[in-house]
């Protein structure tokens, strides 16, 4: 089976002429679950809007399947973080995750039924049956995170960006959401995810972006992920009692 790749080519992105990202350069395959690791204003959320097409860069190219990712908002799905989100908004956890089938849609298609069978296998697959007619304000963090997981699926989506998924979770829902990015992972998506707890690093991800304006590291986990890539990305205070 062959792996796609996510190639990121001298990319540079700026706010108001100051770069927030320089000359990045990637290529990371399907089938992995990538962790974003930097302090604040590194340009993590910088660098899933690029990836997404949200914002435009000053130079260089972000492409998969050898065109460029916003060209084709179906290929990747971008899920902000929570605190992002306005939660009072009136839908139904059926609402959002059909939501994911419109980027998909010609203007002129309707929604058929293997669209709302798609919606119903998204649903079962993040175990949101139970929920699905429940108000997304009514959720709990973990439900919340699902929620959005099963909008990408339905977006039949090959590259996940989550923006510090694992943030204000409890101990018992950020591992049911790590295993379940690490299944997504393994039936050949690309999962990219911020993420500040450095302690639970390498339970949650088989490779690592170390990225602080520009790319300080990236590679498997067991390989780059250890103190001297750590030091030179934060600041020593940061990982003080981290084992790597």
């Amino acid at each position: 089976m062959s792996i796609h790749h996510l190639r990121i080519n001298d990319l540079t992105v700026s706010y108001n002429r100051v770069p927030a990202l320089h000359h990045i350069n990637l290529e990371i395959g399907c089938g992995h679950c990538v962790a974003l690791l930097g302090p604040n204003g590194a340009g993590k959320t910088t660098f899933f809007k690029t990836v997404v097409g949200l914002l435009k860069p000053d130079s260089g190219s972000v492409t998969f399947h050898e065109h460029q990712t916003g060209r084709n908002l179906g290929d990747v799905a971008y899920l902000p973080q929570r605190e992002n989100v306005d939660w009072d908004f009136p839908i139904t956890v059926r609402g959002l995750v059909e939501m994911g089938c419109y980027l998909r849609l010609s203007w002129w298609r309707k929604f058929s039924d293997a669209d709302h069978s798609n919606v119903e296998s998204a649903l079962k697959a993040m175990h949101l049956e139970d929920l699905a007619d429940r108000q997304i304000s009514a959720l709990s963090g973990g439900q919340q995170q699902r929620a959005f997981l099963a909008r990408a699926l339905a977006q039949k989506a090959h590259i996940f960006l989550f923006d510090e998924p694992f943030a204000g979770l409890d101990k018992f829902s950020q591992e049911s959401l790590g295993q379940t990015i690490k299944e997504i992972a393994q039936k050949g998506n690309l999962v990219i995810a911020s993420h500040h707890d450095l302690k639970n690093v390498p339970d949650f991800f088989d490779q690592v972006i170390f990225l602080n304006g520009e790319l300080i590291a990236y590679g498997d986990t067991t390989s780059v992920f250890n103190a001297e890539n750590i030091a030179q990305t934060f600041s020593t205070s940061v990982f003080s009692g981290v084992t790597v």
